[in-house]
């Protein structure tokens, strides 16, 4: 499973992060700044501690491999 995960800094310099599961790759990441711009200039990014989110740190690709096993 990959997620791409957006990370943006708000006005007190922590990091504030959404996750996007699946994305289309390879990821174009001209389109992922841009999209990232109109998230911080909405206004709708509000941190858990309801700081305001103020500027874009940075995005990276998270890969996962998830092996279940069957415990019976």
């Amino acid at each position: 499973m990959k997620t791409l995960e957006l990370q943006f800094l708000t006005q007190d310099n922590k990091t504030v992060r959404v996750a996007v599961d699946e994305p289309a790759e390879p990821i174009d990441t001209v389109k992922v700044k841009n999209a990232m711009a109109q998230m911080l200039s909405s206004g709708v990014l509000v941190s858990s501690s309801g700081t305001a989110v103020s500027s874009v740190k940075g995005a990276r690709l998270i890969e996962q491999n998830v092996t279940e096993y069957t415990l019976a």
